[in-house]
């Protein structure tokens, strides 16, 4: 009898060779998700298995939580310490970094926890080498940094089918998808906007999943990939960069080439930088930071100035009743109003209630009750 792995690569390789239309739809459609259950079921088997290593528990700290994934000796622990001064054991063999390493990072007034992990191998997804340990703090972090180095980009694509194994979804926003199971009744589709699937896909799917009857609505266009990851319900959505090391190493022709190769086949260029020599460490500070969706608010109290040497780190997006519940539970249950000296407003010191959403530099005062 064929082994999991075995039993995958047969389904991927049928899914490959299968020309989508919309005779083959429902087809593919089943298969995708019989594919993601058995990933799933190995994935929990690999994650049960066993117990975890000293030190894989590290508790967060700062304002986010960014992980360094790579292979083995791509410069992990070299750039930890470049960036945080952190003292990461470093060596020319693999498998240097045996625990998660932390470190912090200050920037734009952010401060920021690096992990340096140990390197990923393939299959660390179903728990090969250090996997279990690995996979389950990067599914916890608020971003990823995926580090190569320039003899090894292709390692990229492994990296990303790893965490995609490991459920961990990068660059993508969660799909709007709500199921809710029925006793009868078949299966309903609802859908707000233009949606690309059609009831037969979505009923194949379920069927799998033994779901006979729900109620299904989607906001927005869905894949049969994102029903599917609905249907787990273990899915983590998380930012990443990747970052392309030892540039220092080689010509500025084969640096062009690997930018444009990366570019082209992500959607999103490449930071190439140099841990050892130090190159262009400002622009990928620049980068965790921009991906992570900071904006820094300054406080000004009732009676003086604001404080516009340290900044209050919140994402984009945020309102006025997030920084209450940040700063203290009294903000929020006492709030009056308050008031908005930026880019927020119309005008300066306007008044606002809880839902009014900041911009990045935004001065805040907040008025409560005494």
């Amino acid at each position: 009898m064929a082994g999991i792995e075995d039993q995958i690569k047969e389904i991927e390789d049928e899914i490959q060779k299968t020309v989508y239309n919309k005779a083959t739809s429902k087809h593919i459609g089943r298969l995708k998700a019989k594919l993601a259950k058995m990933k799933e079921d190995a994935v929990n088997r690999a994650m049960k298995a066993g117990g975890g290593g000293e030190g894989y528990s590290v508790k967060k700290s700062g304002d986010a939580t960014v992980v360094l994934v790579g292979f083995p000796s791509t410069g992990k622990s070299t750039l930890l310490n470049k960036l945080t001064g952190t003292e990461s054991e470093t060596g020319a063999y693999a498998f240097t970094t045996l625990t998660v390493v932390p470190g912090a990072l200050e920037h734009k007034g952010a401060k920021i926890q690096l992990l340096d992990i140990p390197g990923l191998i393939a299959g660390a997804a179903m728990g090969k080498g250090r996997g279990k340990e690995v996979i389950a703090v990067v599914r916890t972090a608020d971003m990823i940094v995926i580090l190569v180095d320039v003899f090894n980009e292709k390692h990229v694509d492994v990296l990303i089918r790893e965490l995609y194994d490991a459920g961990i979804r990068i660059n993508v926003p969660e799909p709007d998808i709500t199921i809710k199971k029925t006793s009868r009744g078949g299966v309903r589709l609802n859908a707000v906007g233009t949606l690309d699937l059609d009831i037969e896909e979505v009923r194949s799917i379920l069927t799998e999943n033994r779901i006979a009857s729900a109620d299904i609505l989607i906001r927005g266009n869905a894949t049969q990939d994102d029903l599917i990851d609905a249907l787990m319900g273990s899915r983590v959505y998380v930012p990443a960069i990747v970052v392309v090391n030892k540039i220092d190493l080689i010509d500025e022709a084969e640096r062009t080439r690997i930018e444009a190769d990366l570019t082209e086949r992500f959607e999103m260029s490449p930071v190439m930088i140099s841990a050892a020599a130090g190159y262009h460490m400002e622009e990928l500070k620049d980068a965790i930071y921009d991906s992570l969706g900071f904006m820094r608010l300054y406080l000004k109290p009732v009676a003086g100035p604001a404080d516009l040497d340290e900044p209050l780190i919140m994402r984009l997006g945020a309102k006025v009743e997030d920084v209450c519940h940040k700063l203290h539970r009294d903000f929020y249950d006492k709030f009056r109003y308050a008031r908005i000296w930026g880019d927020s407003v119309k005008h300066e010191a306007q008044r606002v209630g809880l839902t009014h959403t900041l911009a990045d530099e935004d001065i805040l005062q907040i008025i409560i009750e005494r």
